[in-house]
């Protein structure tokens, strides 16, 4: 970070101190091609490796082994992002794999959307939404308190760093395809915020929009 030198205009107006927060950056709608951008409005951000996977393949030269690795980041309070790389060296490929998830950082919506619950605290989703990747389709519904993710290992592992803590969930398809189950899982947490809902639903439902304590725009009433 100490020798970082902004490329875009985005890392040039956080560099600036003109964007304080990743809520701010997003909202610009500025594409983040710098990983630093993140680096710097999120520096709390927790990493995990889903997956790597070696191919190999016979050529003219011999045998050559490249690796694809998939990662999630998330700072376990509204922003969670997941990226993939391809490589000839693990170590490498697994931090560009990380750098990549940066740049997908997105923006989830919380809340109390379970019947069950009603407790007004943002720990599950606010409503049912689905992913879907290659032949992996997802469904998410929020559960009460004290459920827990009731989902596979790689979608517990993004639901916890989106900050999450309770879900249903019902899937179909190769869900043993981990980069796929991953992007089904990543596709229906951008679901979250991509769906319209007034004022009175999101009171209602207790939601917020990234991190705890900061109530995102919402579409509808005021």
């Amino acid at each position: 970070m100490a020798n970082w030198e902004p490329k875009t205009r985005l890392s040039r107006m956080v560099q600036r101190g003109e964007i304080t927060t990743m809520s701010e950056a997003l909202d610009t709608r500025l594409p983040i091609r710098e990983s630093e951008i993140v680096d710097a409005l999120l520096p709390n951000l927790d990493d995990d490796v889903l997956d790597v996977n070696m191919v190999q393949r016979m050529s003219d030269s011999g045998r050559r082994v490249r690796f694809t690795v998939a990662s999630v980041v998330g700072n376990r309070d509204g922003y969670v992002g997941l990226g993939t790389a391809k490589g000839k060296e693990v170590g490498p490929t697994i931090r560009k794999s990380i750098d990549n998830a940066k740049l997908n950082i997105i923006r989830v919506r919380r809340g109390d959307g379970s019947w069950q619950c009603g407790c007004g605290q943002p720990h599950t989703i606010p409503f049912r939404v689905t992913g879907k990747s290659g032949s992996v389709w997802i469904e998410l519904f929020p559960a009460p308190s004290g459920i827990g993710l009731a989902v596979g290992d790689t979608a517990k592992s993004i639901l916890t760093r989106a900050g999450i803590e309770d879900v249903w969930g019902f899937s179909k398809g190769h869900t043993r395809t981990t980069v796929n189950y991953a992007r089904a899982v990543f596709d229906a947490m951008k679901k979250t915020a991509e769906m319209k809902v007034t004022a009175s639903q999101a009171k209602e439902l207790g939601i917020i929009e990234g991190i705890q304590g900061n109530i995102g725009k919402q579409s509808g009433d005021e």
